[in-house]
């Protein structure tokens, strides 16, 4: 009987080390999955699962963009188990978009557990088992915790998993503060189906890539899959749409994400018309340039004004409204008087631009250093009787007038501002010089129904760009209107003689020689063109 014992505690002890030493063995053999067709079952490893935990082992940082089903969750939940039976004090940390996908993460290692035979778990006991964690007496721990507040800032952390990392809003800076805390010979799985481009998990696999850094990128698209052929792939595409089955299946960041511009069009402007601006000047290098003015071109200059938080950039563009060619840019944190003299000085040496200017917050402080400034051309909007304080200044300055200098962005007509936006960048008929544009773009998403940045990154760019659209063929229109009685003008003028100097009009009324009757494109009308002066 004694020799029996001590046979099977040998046995045991062999069977430790043979699972420490190979987690592949330990997962085929002792970690129990709850399958959604089959039930409870051993987690039998593909082939292409076996190499990925073998990278798992080498690389202490790895990025995994995936498709789905591949059952890539489950073996970092299994990874995770192994590293907290057979090692001292690791603590692994989940992240995900919401507190229940990171649970499920831990549901998983904790099924896992219970289903482990007692001889495994006697170093190992639990001590705290709950919906959210699972302790072990090794000091081993791993917890689950959504991406909202400070997600691993304080956490000690040996492993750190990130999950669906292209969907969690704030993940650079989530990851910079947790990344902090690794332990040393930590490691950081960080694993999604892509979401567009442009967000910290396209970036930081495309780096990866490049080797530019930690992260070993892996790539994991459906047809890694042995069961999986063809006809499975077809079926994605009727079951999930085409673009939601390229995301989910394919791997290809080019056409995923839920980007207001589709990914396919932004790309095909990267590749067409980003070009490096021919200058940079200011501070900071801030104003960039690809065409400086020509004479007789008529420019806009619309711009979206900072909200006053670190976070948020003034910004604007400077559009030959002809040719719909974007020919300077401008972003940069900035006073709101620095910025207004700055809108100034550009429109003025753009041929006297039309300056648009959004008049929300603290956009109405750049207004009025414009407007008291001197400077004319300005956009003005209809007036909004929910702003006081425009009110008061309506009333000093312009009496009862129904108009204010500035852009309006109402949530009635921002719709509008941003779907003519879309119209003219996917008809390709809009030429788009600047890569910062591009970058905002790429992060521009629908959300809740709603046209806004991807939180963490901005819009400055993209929303004054939008204005720029919107106003293009209203400022043309204008201009029309006002070339056409300029030319109504001058031809109702005759010289009264070869060899004189003097003209005198055909049309001259009354004691006025000035008020004439002129042609316009809205009939003949009577005008006063002592404007012309």
């Amino acid at each position: 009987m004694a020799d029996s014992q001590i046979d099977i505690k040998e046995r045991i002890k062999h069977e430790f080390i043979t699972c420490a030493k190979d987690p592949v063995y330990f997962m085929k053999k002792y970690y129990m999955i709850q399958h959604p067709q089959r039930g409870r079952m051993l987690f039998d490893l593909y082939p292409f699962q076996e190499k990925v935990l073998t990278l798992f082992q080498k690389h202490p940082e790895s990025i995994i963009n995936k498709s789905r089903q591949l059952g890539i969750s489950t073996l970092v939940s299994a990874y995770s188990l192994w590293l907290m039976i057979f090692s001292k004090d690791k603590n692994v940390l989940v992240i995900a978009t919401k507190q229940d996908t990171a649970k499920n993460m831990v549901t998983k290692v904790r099924f896992a557990y219970d289903n482990l035979p007692n001889w495994m778990k006697i170093g190992a006991a639990a001590t705290s088992n709950n919906a959210l964690s699972l302790r072990l007496t090794n000091g081993s721990q791993i917890k689950a915790v959504s991406a909202a507040g400070d997600a691993g800032r304080s956490e000690a952390v040996s492993l750190l998993v990130i999950d669906e990392a292209a969907f969690i809003d704030n993940i650079e800076t989530i990851y910079t503060a947790a990344k902090m805390t690794l332990a040393t010979g930590g490691g950081c799985i960080a694993l999604s189906t892509p979401n567009g481009v442009g967000n910290w998990f396209h970036k930081s696999y495309t780096e990866a890539q490049l080797q530019k850094n930690s992260f070993l990128p892996i790539s994991l698209p459906w047809n890694v899959h042995p069961e999986r052929a063809q006809d499975w792939r077809d079926k994605q595409d009727m079951d999930l749409g085409i673009r939601m089955a390229a995301q989910e299946c394919d791997c290809d960041f080019a056409t995923s994400g839920n980007t207001v511009i589709p990914p396919e069009i932004l790309t095909w402007y990267e590749a067409n018309m980003i070009s490096e601006p021919i200058n940079r000047e200011g501070q900071e290098k801030a104003l960039w340039i690809w065409e400086y003015p020509k004479p007789t071109t008529y420019y806009m200059v619309v711009a979206d004004v900072a909200r006053g938080d670190s976070m948020d950039y003034s910004a604007y563009h400077v559009i030959d409204t002809e040719t719909l060619t974007q020919v300077a840019e401008f972003k940069a944190q900035t006073d709101t008087r620095v910025f207004a003299n700055e809108l100034i000085a550009i429109a003025t040496r753009y041929n006297q631009a039309l300056l648009v200017i959004e008049n929300a917050n603290i956009g109405w402080d750049v207004v009025q250093g414009v407007v008291e400034s001197g400077y004319s051309n300005i956009h003005f909007s209809h007036r909004s009787d929910s702003n006081g304080d425009l009110n008061s200044y309506l009333q000093v300055h312009y009496g009862n007038s129904t108009l204010v200098p500035g852009f309006t962005m109402s949530t009635k007509v921002r719709p509008s501002v941003l779907e003519k936006m879309r119209d003219f960048i996917e008809t390709k008929t809009v030429v788009i010089r600047s890569i910062r544009l591009l970058e905002e773009l790429r992060v521009f998403i629908w959300k809740n129904g709603k046209q806004q940045a991807m939180s963490g990154y901005n819009d400055d760019l993209v929303m004054a760009f939008a204005i720029a659209m919107y106003l293009r063929e209203t400022s043309l229109r204008f201009r029309r209107t006002a070339e056409s009685l300029t030319h109504a003008t001058l031809n109702a003028y005759t010289k009264v003689g070869d060899d004189s100097p003097m003209y005198q009009s055909y049309t001259n009324y009354g004691q006025n020689p000035w008020q004439q009757e002129i042609a316009t494109p809205m009939g003949k009308e009577q005008q006063d063109l002592t404007w012309l002066l």
